[in-house]
């Protein structure tokens, strides 16, 4: 089965956009995985097309509709059947990590709703079951950006994306790590050398620096990682 995102957007021309390049974008091509969109205008019913509402209750800023977002939800689902996981791109949701790509790689497919205004209304991220996801703690003008992010994440896990699958098990919050440094060519740039370590042709001690240095950054720049590394690797 071909991995699918399917998305639902005001802005559909802005895809696939940077997924439409270097490996993601090869991949896609080679029918490795499959992109579809779906304009969320296409579903108001009114002349004018309108897709949003004032807030009960006041305050400033839009809401997307429900009856709106219902119908495009299910437009994709007639389109192009029922998604493994239907997600709703939202700076209240679960932080996007690692471990949550992986699941959405293995669900197969996965349906992305990018919000617009202030959000969208919850009765139907309740009644279609949407799953709630941020990549930070931050706020974009929209999802489409925090889709493409998730998408290029879970692309690059594929198989045949990736030049050398070692490359993805050494990365950074895979082993629960932070990613060691990285060096190349020259030896000795602006006065600076290459480890020595890394020069040595000894691979055993090679392996050894590169897990003490993954330790020492994760540690220094991510204590909650380190705690939750320390606490797996006690138990």
């Amino acid at each position: 089965m071909t991995w699918t995102a399917q998305i639902l957007t005001l802005f559909p021309d802005m895809f696939p956009g940077p997924l439409g390049h270097s490996l993601a974008g090869k991949a896609l091509n080679e029918g490795i995985w499959r992109m579809e969109t779906l304009d969320i205008r296409t579903f108001a019913s009114d002349k004018h097309r309108t897709v949003d509402d004032a807030p009960y209750g006041g305050g400033a800023g839009m809401v997307l509709r429900p009856d709106v977002v219902d119908a495009a939800v299910r437009g994709a689902e007639a389109c192009f059947g029922p998604a493994a996981r239907k997600i709703y791109l939202s700076p209240r949701g679960r932080v996007l990590d690692q471990a949550l790509v992986q699941e959405l790689v293995e669900a197969g497919s996965v349906l992305l709703l990018c919000g617009r205004y202030e959000g969208v209304d919850q009765r139907v991220i309740e009644a279609q079951g949407l799953e709630e996801v941020s990549l930070g703690d931050f706020v974009l003008a929209g999802g489409e950006v925090a889709a493409m992010t998730l998408v290029e994440a879970c692309v690059r896990l594929l198989p045949g994306v990736m030049g050398n699958a070692a490359t993805v098990e050494e990365e950074s919050f895979t082993s629960g790590l932070l990613e060691y440094p990285h060096y190349t060519r020259p030896a000795v740039w602006e006065g600076r050398s290459v480890p020595e370590v890394l020069v040595s042709g000894h691979h055993e001690k090679v392996k050894v620096w590169r897990q003490a240095e993954a330790e020492k950054i994760t540690r220094e720049r991510r204590p909650d990682l380190w705690e939750r590394y320390e606490m797996r690797h006690k138990s």
